[in-house]
């Protein structure tokens, strides 16, 4: 999910009571939710698509649950000794306490992969001991029906507080409004699932759309390697024999890691553009495109 979604759980985790644990808690919660997505400064060093590859990896597995926060928590302790040690430590901080930072910044950072799982982007959950991807193409990538809620709920849990009033009430309230409305696009998924073809040899993915929370876009692979999205027909060329060649370097490799939903056109020129239907977009096709200027394009199999 994006990262304001992210901070807004993490805000109503500590909106709920959990900030009153420790000293800094809102950070803990705030940044841990955010924590895993350290993985973005790869765009410092990969080019092009090369990143499909990398994010969602590493950090967002078993091993980064356990260290990320408590690197948060050391951090967070080291700054608040310093402002002490500079007489700049604002007086209405709580007293600090090593195990609930830590705590709290665990439980946010688990709040990230949990959320990152629920859209078709994918996730690789067991890394570094399975490179798998794991999809729960319940959510699209930005939720505004998320946002409304949970951030209504923040800022009128702040404002209670600041009057005097019962805050913990309207961010335990958002938070399990939120649930339900995972729960209930679940429900949504899963019923497009079970009521979509059931045709030997296909492959159906159940895409949720922008905005739209009710309506899933239906991805479907046939037989021949083509994927139909909804009844509009894309690739038309080979992606097996493009796997064959593997003639596109680090950037193939990466696409072809990540992709859950290939297929390749002709360019104007006669090469390949390899591209994902999960994120196809007329309108802006070099974002998720690989173009490999040295491949040829073989046809697909015509349709029976």
């Amino acid at each position: 999910m994006d990262n304001l979604t992210h901070s807004l759980v993490g805000a109503l985790l500590g909106q709920a009571g959990l900030k009153r644990k420790t000293g800094l808690a809102m950070p803990a919660l705030i940044i841990g939710a955010n924590l895993p997505d350290v993985d973005a400064a790869c765009f410092l060093w990969l080019e092009g698509v090369e990143h499909l590859g990398f994010r969602r990896g590493i950090t967002h597995g078993p091993i980064a649950w356990v260290l990320l926060p408590l690197l948060l928590a050391g951090a967070l302790w080291w700054f608040d000794r310093w402002q002490d040690r500079r007489g700049k430590r604002p007086e209405g901080r709580l007293p600090m306490h090593f195990g609930w930072l830590y705590a709290l910044g665990f439980i946010a950072c688990l709040t990230h992969p949990a959320l990152d799982w629920l859209n078709v982007y994918g996730i690789r959950l067991l890394e570094p001991f399975s490179s798998q991807w794991f999809y729960g193409d319940v959510l699209f990538i930005i939720d505004v029906w998320l946002w409304a809620p949970m951030g209504f709920a923040t800022w009128f849990s702040l404002r209670r507080e600041k009057r005097g009033g019962e805050w913990r009430k309207p961010a335990r309230v958002a938070i399990a409004v939120a649930l339900g409305y995972v729960g209930v696009n679940g429900a949504i998924t899963f019923a497009e699932e079970k009521t979509g073809p059931q045709i030997s040899g296909y492959t159906t993915i159940e895409s949720p759309v922008p905005l739209a929370w009710w309506r899933r876009e239906t991805l479907t692979k046939e037989s021949t390697g083509r994927w139909w999205i909804e009844s509009e027909i894309v690739g038309e060329c080979d992606v097996a024999a493009i796997l064959m060649e593997r003639n596109g370097g680090d950037a193939l490799n990466a696409f072809l890691f990540w992709s859950r939903a290939p297929f390749a056109e002709r360019a104007p020129d006669g090469s390949v553009l390899l591209r994902d239907a999960r994120f196809y977009d007329p309108r802006a096709r070099d974002r998720f495109t690989v173009a490999l200027p040295d491949v040829k394009c073989e046809p697909l199999a015509p349709l029976p």
